[in-house]
């Protein structure tokens, strides 16, 4: 089998891409800080903004394709982040990725964001859209496309949209929290007015094995779901398919986070990823398995 490495192991998604890889792979998975699942498996402790420590885990692992997750994700940085830490690690780190696997022939799936887009222009955006990023993260995340672009020609680009789903171990996004919060019969605020093609965290990691697995190289993809919804539309579906009280949730909009980089529509146009024989669930199906799987 194949050998993959895999950044960003204890994350949100990185955790879910452990467990999928793993079914056809031979991974090796990294973290920084904290372990999440990555100690069920081979995996080792990296710091990605060093280069000594990526240089020997490439010597080490001697992967045929890595899986670049790893990044500093929050839209502002908080009080103990500064710029040049974004910079460091979203757009250095990526480099010296890209670089180390050009050198070692590996193919590199680089996992980019649905905010690189310009906001405002349209709905179900194609890949060659405008590209206006709003926020620090997601100026770094597209500057971390192009190092990717000028440092090898064997990459597959990612574009991720909204992921939701219950997160592993320690990790946590809006979804779970949504989630947890209206099981308990406790309110949640959701914007109105952001407008994304959600995918859940389980379609994800198995469309970036599958586009992984296969022959394709120097692309860009969109990885999104079907739907274009807001967390509010999001919300009342969880609360429709579970039995929950969707007077629990309050409506706000972006105008109502102080400094919150607005993004109105970011909704991804999926055809390029279908014409590989690619297709995410619905909305839908993926909350009954979430609420089935969750309970259980």
């Amino acid at each position: 089998m194949k050998k993959v490495l895999i950044t960003g192991g204890s994350g949100l998604l990185g955790q879910y891409l452990n467990l999928t890889f793993a079914r056809k792979f031979n991974i090796h998975t990294t973290f920084n800080n904290i372990l999440g699942n990555c100690g069920k498996f081979p995996s080792s402790k990296i710091d990605i903004v060093n280069k000594n420590d990526l240089n020997r885990i490439f010597e080490d692992v001697e992967p045929d394709i890595v899986i670049h997750t790893a990044a500093i994700t929050n839209p502002v940085p908080k009080e103990n982040q500064t710029t040049k830490d974004y910079f460091e690690t979203n757009v250095t780190a990526t480099k010296n990725f890209a670089e180390l696997s050009n050198t070692h022939n590996s193919k590199l799936v680089y996992i980019s964001t649905d905010l690189v887009y310009a906001g405002y222009r349209d709905s179900f955006l194609k890949e060659d859209a405008k590209l206006i990023p709003v926020s620090l993260y997601a100026e770094t995340k597209l500057m971390g496309e192009q190092k990717v672009k000028e440092s090898t020609d064997n990459y597959l680009i990612l574009r991720t949209a909204l992921l939701y789903g219950i997160g592993l171990n320690h990790s946590r996004c809006y979804f779970h929290n949504t989630f947890e919060n209206l099981r308990n019969n406790k309110t949640v605020k959701l914007f109105t007015d952001q407008f994304r093609t959600p995918i859940s965290l389980n379609d994800a990691a198995r469309i970036i094995v599958d586009l992984a697995s296969m022959e394709l190289k120097s692309k860009t993809l969109n990885v999104g779901g079907f739907e274009r919804l807001s967390r509010f539309e999001m919300g009342t579906t969880l609360c429709l398919l579970a039995g929950y009280d969707k007077n629990l949730i309050q409506k706000i909009t972006m105008n109502d986070i102080p400094n919150f980089p607005k993004v109105e529509d970011v909704s991804l146009n999926i055809e390029k990823l279908q014409s590989f024989g690619l297709k995410p669930r619905s909305i839908e199906e993926n909350i009954l398995e979430i609420i089935k799987d969750y309970i259980n």
